[in-house]
């Protein structure tokens, strides 16, 4: 049997109550299977880490994790600790060291799924939004002079290399190929002369690769009108680092809530370990109540299914989310239910199992 062994990080507030819901699908997808496994290992690291030992993991924690088939990780940040610390000392310092230089999100909605647009139908958002992960605006390149004084000055640096964006393009065309769907590029060349016009040069020199792809280019602020007014416009969409961020958690807003917005952080030759998470964050207003949504947690181990080779799997899960949200009967609070996030995680593997035996025409009696 092929075993996966998969570097747990529950993180902080929401973190542990939907990452063991996630855990608990994966456990019954392999049991199903019988042809691979997980070995989960779990570290306690986070803010919770970081009040007691000053880090928010340990000086050797890349180390420890890069032997790794991948990351699965909860949500970071908690009062008490300042963002950029939570930020830049665990999440990103593990996606530059492991060059998880794509993050996926797909945004979907889903059959059952709440919508806030009117007259939207569910085949009109469905798009996977390919953001570049590793530089661009969050490479952390700058200065800060003068600190304190009337002249203080701050500078941050956007940095993109050719390779940085040659390679992120290059996954989006490639994937649009594959699917035989349309590619859009999202950029502001009009305010960023330099950045931005070299990010559309690189993308027009790869086209020319691609003559199958039918491309569309846009501005960030017109592509953000679009996603609301006419999602159905865009299928596989390539941006930079912060565009993406913005563009995603848009993409969430309209296909379901956060709590339905999963993503994967991917080294796509493998050489290091690639991280899945639910990108809700941690939400400390509701930590501990048994009340956050674990179905974005879930979402997310069906990518790293499909990772892994076993898409087939991913569709299941994806198609048991679909059957939670349009059965209604055990949904969290934030979906208009009554259930916690345990019963909702309980629910899906018990879906799981009928999917998979309806799927085998196995006799459940």
């Amino acid at each position: 049997m092929k075993k996966y062994r998969i570097a747990v990080i529950p993180g902080d507030g929401v973190g542990p109550e939907v990452i063991n819901e996630g855990v608990k699908v994966l456990n019954k997808v392999s049991e199903l299977d019988g042809t691979f496994g997980f070995d989960f290992t779990f570290f306690p690291w986070g803010c919770e880490y970081y009040l007691e030992n000053g880090l928010m993991m340990p000086k050797d924690g890349i180390d420890q994790l890069k032997e790794f088939d991948a990351i699965y990780l909860g949500a970071v940040g908690a009062p008490g600790v300042p963002d950029h610390i939570s930020l830049w000392d665990l999440l990103l310092i593990i996606r530059k060291s492991f060059d998880q230089y794509i993050n996926l999100r797909p945004v979907k909605l889903l059959e059952g799924a709440p919508c806030p647009l009117t007259g939207v139908k569910k085949e009109d958002i469905d798009m996977v939004v390919v953001r570049e992960n590793s530089e661009g605006e969050y490479a952390g390149s700058g200065s800060w002079l003068y600190k304190g004084k009337p002249n203080e000055v701050v500078i941050q640096n956007a940095v993109f290399s050719r390779v940085g964006c040659e390679r992120v393009i290059r996954y989006a065309y490639e994937l649009a190929r594959k699917e035989k769907k349309t590619l859009t590029n999202v950029s502001k060349a009009n305010a960023l002369n330099y950045s931005m016009v070299f990010w559309d040069e690189v993308f027009n020199e790869i086209g020319r690769e691609y003559p199958d792809v039918r491309t569309y280019s846009l501005l960030v602020d017109a592509a953000s009108m679009f996603f609301v007014k006419q999602p159905q416009r865009f299928q596989i969409v390539v941006t930079s680092n912060l565009f993406g961020d913005i563009l995603t958690d848009l993409g969430a807003a309209i296909a379901g809530g956060m709590g339905l917005a999963a993503g994967a952080n991917l080294n796509p030759e493998r050489k290091f370990p690639s991280m899945f998470e639910p990108i809700h964050g941690s939400a400390p207003d509701i930590a501990g109540k048994s009340i956050a949504n674990p179905l974005a947690s879930i979402w997310s181990a069906s990518q790293m299914l499909d990772f892994f080779g076993h898409e087939e799997w991913g569709k299941v899960i994806i198609a048991v989310i679909e059957q939670v949200l349009t059965e209604g009967q055990t949904l969290t609070p934030d979906l208009g239910g009554k259930s916690s996030t345990s019963e909702v995680g309980d629910a899906a593997v018990s879906m799981l199992s009928a999917a998979y035996y309806k799927a085998s025409n196995w006799n459940l009696n």
